[in-house]
């Protein structure tokens, strides 16, 4: 049975996409800094480049399905938190 999520599910997808962000963010500079930094290091390299794809996969989960998100939540909340009155030509009330 499909449950649509809740204000608070999608907070808390949100802050686990930007928690794995920023680790993805702290892999990478140790991979450069493996890889480049201390010496020419092709497996550092390559592991950056992985690194790389993963973070544009989780940006895909932050913002690629953004539409089916805003679709599952209240549109006056969505319009408060961006500060507007008009969301996507919809009048919010």
């Amino acid at each position: 049975m499909y449950r649509a999520p809740t204000h608070a599910d999608v907070l808390s997808r949100t802050r686990w996409l930007d928690e794995l962000t920023q680790a993805i963010g702290q892999a990478q500079r140790l991979a450069w800094r493996l890889g480049v930094e201390d010496g020419d290091c092709l497996t550092a390299r390559e592991l950056y480049a992985r690194l790389e794809a993963v973070r544009t996969e989780v940006e895909a989960l932050r913002y690629g399905d953004w539409l089916d998100v805003r679709q599952e939540i209240d549109s006056s909340w969505l319009a408060s938190l961006l500060g507007t009155t008009e969301l996507l030509g919809e009048a919010t009330s």
